[in-house]
């Protein structure tokens, strides 16, 4: 396991969400404190305020691998499109490891009945819950482009 990998993995099984675990083990590089990386991201955990769409724990990567940009330039078409074409080319490595990259269907394919609720983190919980292995693969997708700069 990479050091943000770890990093990711440390966050989720000591109860923050998917969300949080992935983006938080970047604050550093991206110029926040721990608290405020960690603040952000609650409401999108559990495939966004737990409507089970698109993984938390890709929300988290999707959302760390813009904060990683040096030069952020938010109103420029181009920076735009080459974000969007990062994180859709992030999506489609994910889905090609795991099939989907939409919560309900992850859990699904692990037995899990989706709900909107935010289960008690315990070791239940995390004995059958698949999602540490998608935080450690987020975390490890963003971490590839830092390794590129």
């Amino acid at each position: 396991m990479t050091p943000k990998q770890q990093k990711a993995h440390d966050y989720f099984y000591g109860g923050y969400n998917c969300a949080q675990s992935v983006f938080a083990a970047f604050h550093e590089e991206m110029g926040l404190d721990e608290d405020t990386a960690l603040r952000l991201m609650v409401s999108v955990g559990g495939g966004v305020g737990g409507l089970r769409e698109i993984c938390g724990a890709f929300t988290g990567a999707a959302m760390a691998l813009n904060m990683i940009q040096k030069d952020i330039r938010q109103a420029d078409p181009d920076y735009k499109k080459q974000m969007y074409a990062l994180v859709q080319a992030k999506a489609e490595a994910f889905k090609a490891q795991y099939g989907t990259y939409i919560c309900r269907e992850l859990l699904e394919r692990n037995d899990i009945t989706p709900s909107p609720v935010p289960a008690v983190r315990d070791a239940a919980y995390y004995e059958v819950r698949p999602c540490g292995k998608y935080v450690e693969a987020c975390a490890r997708l963003v971490e590839a482009e830092l390794e590129k700069a």
